[in-house]
């Protein structure tokens, strides 16, 4: 069972009251096996627990996310982190806003503080240690000098291993109505947004650009899960590494304007994305991001192939397409 545990303060925005990390995600697939070999051959530690999978990264004991297996490919619940003085005043923001607190799902031992958003999808609030991070990511895109050789050979490529979780892009129905319930009942802030197609939103205690994006669509669903990694060069060494293991749809080598981050996404078997993420923008606790409304052409990304013409389609709820 989850505890409520005193645990060291780490920087926070004074005054103000949200969460400080997206601290787990949940959702299922129709093949677990297909699953573990994406998600290993993406560069997660996949890990068999019960009958589903954790996932985290190598290095790191924070358990990221964890995927179980079901009739068909559905996002199931986003478990933000808060700190531990925060957790009832975050209770008391659902009696607000007229938000009613539900049980846990069925299996599901937790002390945290459960609720669906707008469009139906399961939320938790949760005492947690901060994983969102408290500086910019490091990033190594340097330069060789003169009379040095800048690349290595294809066959010294390492395997590239994501750092740690970036952001969950889900899809919703509404983008306004996902604003206000996010920034009112969670606690996240506003970073950039184009109409009514996409918006994304930072934690107020110091995170990403995003840690949560939001995209337009005919109900619920997840659209990608972002992994940081550590050098343009790794986005591009992720890219090969799926390829050559038989995953080569997706988008990408690119550049995103919101966000700023380079990217590549390759597709699951199941119409969503893993995306190789860096060099992202940063929001510090202390600082008022000039969130801004963008024209939707100067807000996708500054330079890249074309995006495949279903990269924004859901597939959870409508898989034939």
């Amino acid at each position: 069972m989850t505890q409520i545990l005193r645990m060291p303060q780490r920087a926070r925005r004074a005054g103000e009251l949200g969460v400080h990390s997206v601290d787990t995600f949940n959702f299922m697939v129709p093949d677990l096996k297909l699953a573990q070999k994406f998600y290993g051959d993406f560069g997660l530690d996949v890990r068999e627990a019960g009958n589903g999978l954790d996932l985290f990264t190598h290095g790191h004991e924070h358990r990221w996310g964890h995927i179980s297996e079901g009739s068909a490919k559905r996002f199931n619940f986003i478990s933000f982190g808060a700190f531990p003085e925060d957790f009832e005043p975050l209770r008391a923001r659902l009696r607000q806003f007229d938000v009613p607190q539900i049980d846990p799902p069925a299996g599901f031992e937790s002390n945290g503080i459960w609720f669906r958003d707008p469009d139906g999808t399961l939320i938790e609030i949760r005492v947690a240690e901060k994983s969102s991070p408290d500086e910019k990511s490091v990033v190594f895109n340097a330069s060789s000098p003169p009379g040095v050789q800048g690349s290595h050979a294809r066959s010294k490529a390492w395997q590239v291993r994501p750092r740690r979780l970036a952001h969950i892009l889900i899809f919703i129905t509404d983008i306004s109505r996902a604003i206000r319930f996010y920034e009112n009942v969670v606690g996240l802030r506003l970073s950039d947004r184009s109409g009514e197609g996409v918006a994304f939103m930072h934690g107020i205690h110091g995170s990403d650009h995003h840690m949560v994006a939001f995209a337009k669509s005919d109900g619920p669903g997840l659209h990608h899960l972002s992994w940081d990694v550590g050098s343009f060069h790794e986005v591009g060494l992720g890219a090969m590494q799926m390829a050559d293991r038989g995953f080569s749809r997706g988008w990408g080598v690119g550049r995103h304007v919101l966000g700023s981050n380079y990217f590549h996404y390759v597709r699951d078997p199941w119409g969503s994305y893993a995306e190789y993420s860096s060099d992202i923008d940063y929001i510090p606790h202390d600082f008022d991001w000039p969130s801004a409304d963008h024209d939707g052409h100067d807000a996708f990304y500054v330079w890249g192939p074309n995006p495949p013409q279903d990269f924004i389609h859901n597939y959870e709820t409508n898989p034939a397409a």
